[in-house]
Formats: structure tokens, C-alpha cells, sequence
């Protein structure tokens, strides 16, 4: 049940099993961070990891270091401690390149795959996240195809965002999963507003494909690798078009032909960051012993709480109503939201806008405490009073907004 009131939020607080994760990061000041699911904040381990790697194991242990400190293996390894967060039994995710680079592999993949059997097409909505349309139409161009709304017997793929970047909106993954498969088509899921947020069953759920970034809700870092999931059964079957050194079986032997490499590791093009990778292992570890459940019945219970509070400022909560339906975030419809996000962060409250005229909440209940959400709320009140939003400095936008 939602708090009603900041006094069950502090007895909320109190009982929180999730309580003490919140010292496992780095919450300078006293703001009230709405803002995970853009971008999360360091954990404790992250900056001493940066900067063992680079002073032990990059100065001190120079080229030694790619055995001698594992750095071949940290891209599987990484990929299965996500694979615990998503669902996913291990040799089936690598942490590698960016969202978009992974995507383009997995929906090129999916696109040679079917050349044979005349299925051309990619399936996706208008509505899906920018990049992943952008993605998909590079695909198709290169790859003679095209892209679609539809499903049918000419569909290669089917690419959605499990949670939508605006309003939160949550897909049946399950179940839009089933329906490509009975169109014959495989399916790609974006999980980059999904993993670390909501439960997650991609071998439970027969998925075939995921890609996702880490900078949100795992709080990985800015620009931190991203991850990509193919299925076992079809790591043999799906070729990377992306072909570099590391997705070779013997990248060290310097063959002039491409051998594919088995299992994800096929899937790997370039040298991986280890740098970037030695963010991502330090970041994961805020995870030990949490568990994904207590993590979306807390979210669940902030999410109620907050659309209480905005039905009763009057303004239009965007989200949808059932948790069933909903992301790990609250997003609200304002004519001025860019506005309301910069007026909000001059009080220590920062959440942000995407337009045009969405200011989004998110929770990440790893570090976020229920009077913090109240107390958010206080402050939009009063902002709302003051008119504080519609200050004429809000008429120029930040580059980023």
C-alpha cells in the first residue's frame, strides 16, 4: 500500500528491506535524485575501481594485464551477472559496444537470417525509442529490406522497447514475444528502461534477442558499455555483420578469414574499454543480495504514491494507472514540463523533460527513499504556487534538456 502521508512515508523508510543499499552510492548534497532512469549516480566502489585499473592494472601490469588481470574474460563475465538481473542463465549476455552498435548486430542478424526464406522486414512501432527507429532503417537500407508496423509472413523481426522513454508505458514482453513467434518472426527487446527496474524473464519468456544499456537504473556510469542477450539455441544459427578481431574464434592468430567464435563471444566486434568495464563490475556490486522483487514492490508503492499526489495538484499523470502497465517511472503531461524540471532542480529536486511536454519522475529504489518522493512532491507544489516555472531564464533550453 502507498503511503499517504510523510509519517508512513518515514515508517516506510524504516521498514524498507532495501534500506541500507542506499549507503552503497555516492548522493551528494541534498538533492532528491528523480533522475535514475536518465542517467544513475555513482556507486561507492566505482571511482577506487577507475582508478585501480588504470593505476595497477593498466600502468603497473601495461599489456600482462590482458591475462594477467582478466581482462579477456570481463565482457562474459559482466554479461552474467547482468544475466541474474534479466533473467538469463549465463553464456547468453556480453557486455559490449553501445545500445545502438548492439542493436544494429542483433536486427542485421535477424535480417540474414530470414533473407532465405523471403522474410525482408523489420517490425516496430512509430512510437518506439528514436535510435531504435533509426537503427532499424539503417538496417533494412543495407540489408535490401524494410521496415514496418506490421507482422507478417514477411517479417524478419520484431523490435520493441519493453518500457517506453516518455511515459513508462510497459509491453507484455511475454506476450508480444508469442505473437512474433506465431508470425514465424524472431524478437528483439530494448531493456534499457527494463534491467535493474522491473522483473525480467528473457529464457522464461522465450525471447530470442535483448539489448540494453547500463547507465540507468544500473548505475554503471555516462556512456558505460552495454550489454546484448541472444538465446542460446540461436548463438550458432545468427552471424554478427559487425565482424572484428574479438568475435574471431582465434583472434590472436591474425587469420586473414573470419572464423566465427562460439557462443556470445561471436557477437563481440572490437576491444572491449576495460576502463568502461571496470565501471560496470563495481557498479553491479550495489546489487549483492538485492533482490528485483523487493525492488519493484517498492517502486510500485512510490509510483501509487506519487500519482496521488499529482491528481491532487491537478495535473496529468501520463503514466499508466496499473503497475502492470508501468515502467519505474511517473511521468506527467504539462504544456510547460521544461519548465516545471529546471524550476524543481533550483529547489534540489532533479528529474527531467523530454519533449514535448513530458517531465518524467523515476524511480530507482536502490537509493531512493520514500520521503524523498514526498518531499518532491512538496516541492513541485510549491513551485506551482510561485509560478516558479514559468521564469522567463526556462524560455532558452539546455542543449541538454
Amino acid at each position: 500500500m502507498a503511503p499517504a502521508t510523510r509519517a508512513e512515508c518515514l515508517a516506510a523508510d524504516a521498514a524498507d528491506p532495501l534500506a541500507h543499499v542506499r549507503a552503497r552510492f555516492h548522493l551528494d548534497g541534498a538533492r532528491i535524485y528523480l533522475d535514475g532512469n536518465s542517467l544513475g549516480p555513482p556507486a561507492a566502489g566505482v571511482q577506487d575501481a577507475l582508478e585501480r585499473v588504470a593505476r595497477d592494472e593498466w600502468r603497473g601490469g601495461l599489456i600482462g594485464s590482458w591475462n594477467q588481470a582478466g581482462w579477456l574474460d570481463q565482457p562474459f563475465r559482466l554479461g552474467d551477472r547482468i544475466g541474474t538481473l534479466v533473467g538469463a542463465a549465463p553464456g547468453q549476455v556480453a557486455v559490449t559496444d553501445s545500445t545502438s552498435v548492439n542493436l544494429f548486430k542483433l536486427l542485421a542478424a535477424a535480417l540474414a537470417w530470414g533473407r532465405d526464406s523471403g522474410r525482408r522486414r523489420i517490425a516496430t512501432t512509430r512510437d518506439n525509442f528514436p535510435t531504435d527507429l533509426y537503427i532499424a532503417e539503417g538496417v533494412a537500407e543495407l540489408g535490401g529490406g524494410q521496415v514496418a508496423e506490421h507482422l507478417d509472413a514477411t517479417t524478419a523481426v520484431l523490435t520493441l522497447s519493453h518500457v517506453d522513454y516518455r511515459t513508462g508505458r510497459m509491453l507484455d514482453m511475454p506476450g508480444r514475444t508469442q505473437e512474433a513467434h506465431a508470425a514465424g518472426a524472431l524478437v528483439c527487446w530494448d531493456l534499457s528502461h527494463s534491467a535493474g527496474a522491473v522483473p525480467v524473464e528473457l529464457d522464461a519468456w522465450d525471447v530470442d534477442m535483448a539489448v540494453g544499456c547500463t547507465y540507468k537504473f544500473l548505475n554503471c556510469g555516462p556512456g558505460a558499455p552495454a550489454f546484448l542477450y541472444v538465446a542460446e539455441r540461436w548463438q550458432p544459427l545468427l552471424a554478427n555483420a559487425v565482424r572484428g578481431w574479438f568475435g574471431h574464434a582465434e583472434p590472436f592468430a591474425f587469420s586473414p578469414e573470419f572464423r566465427p567464435a562460439a557462443g556470445i563471444a561471436r557477437f563481440l566486434s572490437g576491444t572491449p574499454g576495460i576502463i568502461g568495464l571496470a565501471g560496470v563490475a563495481a557498479a553491479l556490486d550495489a546489487w549483492e543480495g538485492v533482490s528485483i522483487n523487493d525492488v519493484r514492490k517498492k517502486s510500485v508503492a512510490i509510483a501509487e504514491m506519487l500519482m496521488g499526489r499529482l491528481d491532487r495538484l491537478g495535473l496529468e499523470v501520463a503514466s499508466p494507472r496499473s503497475a502492470a502497465e508501468r515502467g519505474s517511472q511517473v511521468s506527467v503531461r504539462h504544456p510547460e514540463g521544461y519548465g516545471l524540471s529546471r524550476a524543481l532542480g533550483e529547489r534540489g529536486v532533479v528529474t527531467d523533460f523530454r519533449p514535448p511536454d513530458i517531465l518524467r519522475f523515476g524511480i530507482t529504489p536502490l537509493y531512493l527513499r520514500y520521503a524523498d518522493a514526498w518531499d518532491a512532491m512538496d516541492a513541485l507544489e510549491s513551485v506551482l504556487a510561485a509560478a516558479s516555472h514559468q521564469d522567463v531564464r526556462w524560455r532558452e533550453r539546455a542543449r541538454v534538456p
